[in-house]
């Protein structure tokens, strides 16, 4: 349908049709002095959308490129568009072919790939809040908007010297897990990506990395003292770590729904992907906040979300209790050495930390052993307070 005139009054009455959508020409509209490009047209939706398109053929194949919506495309705009548009046409060039390649493009980008792999993989992954915040701080900043194609051994490297440099050779390290992880799954996926990323590039060798450090009795006194002293929740899941000898991101997202008394950590956040019943000692359940109401979660610094920014958190606890080089994961090696101090049989021990016992055992003794792990959390919790409160003569 042509329409011999063109202004913002007439896109705007032009007549909605009751199904499907309706492109009204203007091979006659005139606009500062020079006509109105052929193949220029508005579309009309049955839902009352507005676009300028641009039809034109090429091959002898019809094609139509949306130039934008109105109004956010003022009449005039939309026209000067168009003009560019023939001219580009004219010379033999196809505008919707090269807007498609620049939206594959912007597809393939290292951010658009990681997002995709989190969109796609991210529910089976325990970490997959720490991975996105890595990525976000460390790693798009630098690498974020490049062509993953385009990625080169040595554009890895100097971002693993930077992190290293700024952040440390663990944190760099960390970083390479999660971007060689993002590569491989790509890699997988693609006919022609190969992963830049090869062996002996970590900052850290293996037998450096591997941790040992447990809390000394005095460290375990100041840090719980410490703890205990400290308001709101950061402190009171330091405490609950150290008589559970749950690991960190097991404790911090635990819900309300995950309490019965015991505490059933579920298949879906189990590294084990099997639920693991903890029994709880008194001690255990006495170091819980008070619930919040409307929060789903027990440790909670909003009323809203799990609790998060360990880091800030535990720079305060180590300035307050005096004790440094340790990590939350110690907590947990603490726990399980303690246990062993408490005549916790090594078997017990492993089943309360939620370890897999391998073999023919592992296959064929299904027992829970709850009674078990509940008297292990119970002499946990009695050798715990005897360290923090020591009897004095």
């Amino acid at each position: 349908m042509s329409t011999p005139k063109l202004n913002e009054e007439i896109v705007k009455t032009l007549p909605i049709p009751e199904a499907g959508n309706r492109v009204h020409y203007f091979p006659d509209a005139v606009i500062q002095g020079a006509k109105v490009p052929r193949g220029f047209g508005v579309r009309i939706t049955a839902g009352g959308a507005r676009s300028f398109v641009m039809n034109y053929s090429v091959a002898r194949r019809e094609r139509r490129f949306t130039i934008g919506q109105y109004p956010d495309w003022s009449v005039l705009r939309a026209v000067k568009e168009a003009r560019e548009l023939r001219q580009r046409i004219d010379r033999g060039e196809d505008p919707l072919d090269g807007s498609r390649k620049q939206e594959a493009a912007s597809g393939n980008t290292l951010k658009a790939i990681c997002e995709e792999y989190i969109k796609r993989d991210g529910k089976s992954l325990r970490t997959v809040e720490w991975r996105e915040r890595v990525l976000e701080r460390l790693v798009y900043p630098e690498l974020g908007a490049k062509q993953i194609g385009d990625i080169k051994r040595s554009d890895i490297v100097r971002l693993l010297d930077k992190i290293e440099d700024e952040n440390g050779a663990t944190m760099s390290d960390r970083t390479l897990a999660v971007v060689r992880k993002v590569m491989n799954w790509h890699a997988s996926r693609s006919d022609d990506f190969r992963s830049p990323i090869v062996r002996g590039m970590g900052r850290v060798k293996p037998k450096e990395r591997a941790r040992d450090r447990t809390l000394t009795d005095d460290e375990l006194r100041a840090v719980w003292r410490a703890a205990e002293a400290s308001t709101g929740p950061f402190g009171r899941m330091v405490q609950f770590i150290l008589l559970t000898s749950a690991r960190r991101t097991e404790a911090a997202a635990m819900a309300l729904g995950e309490l019965n008394g015991d505490w059933t950590l579920p298949a879906a956040r189990n590294k084990t992907k099997v639920d693991l019943v903890r029994p709880l000692s008194a001690e255990a359940r006495a170091v819980l906040p008070a619930k919040v109401d409307g929060c789903d979660f027990v440790f909670t610094t909003d009323g809203t979300n799990p609790i998060s920014g360990f880091a800030k958190f535990k720079v305060a606890l180590d300035k307050a209790c005096g004790v440094t080089g340790w990590t939350l994961h110690d907590l947990r090696r603490t726990a399980r050495s303690l246990m062993s101090r408490a005549g916790v049989p090594a078997d017990h021990a492993e089943r309360c930390l939620g370890h897999v016992i391998l073999g023919v055992r592992g296959v064929y003794d299904r027992y829970e052993y709850l009674e078990e792990k509940r008297d292990a959390f119970n002499r946990l919790a009695a050798l715990i307070g005897r360290i923090v409160r020591p009897v004095t003569a």
